[in-house]
């Protein structure tokens, strides 16, 4: 079975659009076949959103598992002054986020990378809703490999249900960066955010 989270290139294309209200803004995003939550924006998306809108993003920011594109989009129609890379290990996923983003007037960079396999620049932000099916040990990869990209200061934001291994994910990333508060909980979801103290 070909996942969203994998190089799923040989899957029959089937473009669709649908919309999603965001902060009184209506958005139309272009989706295909194997990329996740395609005839919606999922609820775990939009709460870390929700959480977003109360962070002062500056600076770089890092949407790390981009699918088609949400994240990049609505952060960088609502804070326009950041510099946005937008990664994902599915190509098809990659091509939706550059389509995306032109559409909605959005400048950001978008590739196609395992995690941070073909990252080298350092971020302001880190910003992600993980790919739960993938497993505990890439999550915490994720994690991990956000810490050592992170500048002084900067912070890792990440969605995840409560039924799927919030609290657990909360301890491995206090772990990793000494701290972690949750910032938002709302329908079994909770929004997790860890500062990175030290160089």
């Amino acid at each position: 079975m070909a996942h969203y989270f994998t190089d799923n290139r040989n899957l029959e294309e089937n473009r669709k659009e649908h919309s999603f209200r965001f902060s009184g803004h209506l958005y139309t995003f272009i989706t295909d076949n194997g990329v996740f939550s395609k005839t919606e924006v999922d609820r775990g998306t939009e709460i870390l959103l929700e959480a977003c809108m109360n962070e002062p993003l500056s600076g770089r920011v890092l949407d790390l598992g981009c699918g088609y594109g949400v994240v990049s989009v609505i952060l960088g129609t609502e804070f326009p002054s950041l510099e946005l890379t937008a990664v994902d290990i599915n190509p098809r996923a990659v091509e939706l986020t550059e389509l995306n983003c032109s559409k909605n007037g959005v400048r950001s960079t978008a590739f196609v990378s395992d995690g941070f396999a073909q990252i080298r620049d350092m971020f302001s932000h880190v910003i992600t809703n993980p790919p739960i099916r993938a497993g505990k040990k890439v999550i915490y990869g994720m994690f991990e490999d956000s810490f050592a990209h992170l500048e002084k200061g900067g912070t890792l934001l990440a969605v995840i249900r409560r039924k799927q291994g919030a609290e657990s994910a909360l301890k491995k990333m206090e772990e990793i960066f000494g701290n972690c508060e949750t910032v938002r909980r709302e329908k079994g979801y909770w929004v997790l955010k860890s500062t990175k103290l030290t160089d």
